[in-house]
């Protein structure tokens, strides 16, 4: 069965050649499909690489990111053939400094990043969704840790993963290698909403929406300190919010925000750093 893909004519086809990432940029959105069905979207170092080189191409217009998916698995994780002894630990090294890269990419950029998840996300695919910062799944996803089962302890796809659910739920996933549902994911603060599979695509326009119509300086601005307040105790964070909350009334966005309240009409954003004094 054909694939559309952006601008392209690309199909999957006996014998052809797909693209294994695809991207599209428009209207502010900047979408990102995994498209490696051979593998399950293996995270391979072509494909990370891949990835991050979206993340460069990305402008000043954009306004967020959509990690989406093609076929029945949304990542399987690590291409284990990769990480075999004759690879040399030099190439498992770029493997994952590229996927630490990566990650790094995604927790800096100043837009949000949405995972839309159906499927499975296995290992380093649970670890990229981990580390969005918005997770909409079908109802039939699931998530895993499996490393430990195929002698890999999954030691990086841990650290989104702790930061996102109670420690003995990522736990019983790494150690276990046991998969969570969609539902249970989100009860535990891994996914942000789970829709039915059908709904999927419709939820997350939704979200995107939403995201739109604030003000893309005011969202860079929460998006970093709810990063670093991560690595704070409640009275730094409390300190440095205060300063954050001060910070953010002096962008013209934020005043045009206090106006457009006062006089019950919509904002008009100019989506700038600029400050009034």
């Amino acid at each position: 069965m054909p694939i559309t893909i952006y601008g392209s004519a690309v199909t999957n086809g006996a014998g052809a050649v797909c693209q294994k990432v695809l991207f599209k940029q428009q209207d502010g959105v900047a979408r990102i499909i995994l498209n490696d069905l051979k593998t399950r979207n293996a995270l391979s170092l072509e494909v990370l690489n891949l990835l991050k080189d979206h993340f460069k191409s990305l402008n000043e217009q954009t306004r967020c990111v959509v990690i989406s998916s093609t076929g029945p698995v949304f990542s399987a994780g690590h291409n284990l053939k990769e990480l075999r002894t004759e690879n040399g630990i030099n190439h498992h090294r770029r493997v994952f400094e590229t996927c630490e890269s990566l990650m790094c990419d995604i927790i800096n950029i100043d837009v949000p990043v949405i995972a839309q998840v159906k499927g499975l996300a296995a290992a380093a695919g649970c670890q990229l969704v981990a580390t969005c910062d918005i997770v909409i799944a079908g109802n039939s996803a699931t998530f895993s840790t499996p490393g430990a089962n195929f002698g890999l302890f999954c030691s990086t796809p841990g650290i989104p993963l702790v930061r996102c659910v109670p420690g003995k739920v990522a736990s019983y996933m790494l150690l276990t290698g046991q998969p969570i549902t969609a539902q249970e994911a989100m009860e535990v603060g891994l996914v942000s909403k789970v829709v039915p599979e059908n709904s999927l695509d419709a939820e997350t326009e939704k979200v995107i929406d939403d995201i739109l119509k604030k003000s893309k300086s005011v969202i860079a601005l929460g998006k970093k300190f709810l990063s670093e307040q991560k690595e704070m105790n409640v009275i730094q964070a409390l300190k440095k919010g205060t300063e954050i909350m001060v910070e953010n009334l002096r962008l013209e966005d934020a005043q045009e925000g206090v106006d457009s309240f006062k006089e019950k009409r919509s904002p008009t954003w100019k989506h700038s750093v600029k400050t009034v004094h």
